[in-house]
């Protein structure tokens, strides 16, 4: 019997409103706890952002074709999708989806860093990848109520230092979660398992460098234009797929 569109997507759901009910959180206690506070807060989401980019770009070290290993595999998807992601001005559409959601809800201070920063967390990486795809092929949520636990968190913390542009990002994560669990679904018969294939594994790699970007974003060390960057996940197991031929 076929799964309902509810079974196929429970998990983004739930997922979903975890982000939004941190966000509210985040702002309520926004206004009770000290700046030193909100700082030393978002310096460890920072640090644990960190370490979630490395503990996933590791996964490249288990990919390689043709002798070429995953990291020089990752080192080229970043590169040319880096570029290409600049010739479509990714980053700064981003940006002016972040500011003209600010201007339509009367966000204030950094709504617009929020919502591009929450929107990679929450979206890049293997959980939301694997989840989805486990989600919508045999209805199975626990992976994404468990990254939902995570995300409500890392919302809250969020929150304290961007403010209400965090709670944006649930739209990017419905609209991304849901049609990967969707699509999933209908072609539940040739997919292969997300958990071993190695094209989601050199996307996972690829998302981990990228989550690495975000952390040192968070914790004020450069700025990095991760948005930019988004084209390497597609085009890491594009390449994959043309060097194994």
């Amino acid at each position: 019997m076929p799964l309902s569109f509810w079974a196929q997507t429970s998990g983004t759901w739930i997922n979903f409103a975890t982000v939004l009910f941190g966000t509210g959180l985040g702002l309520l206690l926004n206004r009770r706890l000290a700046a030193t506070y909100l700082q030393t807060i978002s310096q460890g989401i920072g640090l644990l952002t960190l370490w979630l980019g490395i503990t996933l770009a590791s996964t490249l070290n288990q990919v390689s074709v043709r002798e070429i290993p995953g990291g020089l595999l990752g080192l080229l998807a970043l590169v040319v999708g880096g570029a290409l992601g600049e010739a479509l001005r990714i980053e700064d559409r981003l940006a002016e989806i972040g500011s003209w959601l600010k201007r339509k809800f009367q966000g204030q201070g950094r709504f617009t860093e929020g919502f591009v920063a929450a929107s990679l967390l929450f979206c890049v990486g293997p959980m939301a990848l694997i989840g989805s795809l486990e989600n919508g092929i045999s209805g199975d949520n626990t992976l994404l109520v468990l990254k939902s636990t995570m995300d409500g968190i890392a919302a809250l913390v969020l929150t304290s230092s961007y403010g209400v542009g965090v709670g944006f990002s649930a739209l990017s994560l419905l609209i991304y979660q849901g049609s990967l669990s969707w699509a999933a679904g209908l072609w539940s018969e040739s997919l292969p398992d997300p958990a071993t294939d190695p094209r989601v594994m050199i996307m996972t790699g690829v998302g981990g460098l990228m989550i690495i970007g975000i952390g040192i974003n968070l914790l004020k060390l450069t700025e990095i234009r991760v948005a930019s960057f988004l084209p390497a996940l597609a085009l890491a197991p594009l390449l994959l797929w043309g060097l194994s031929l």
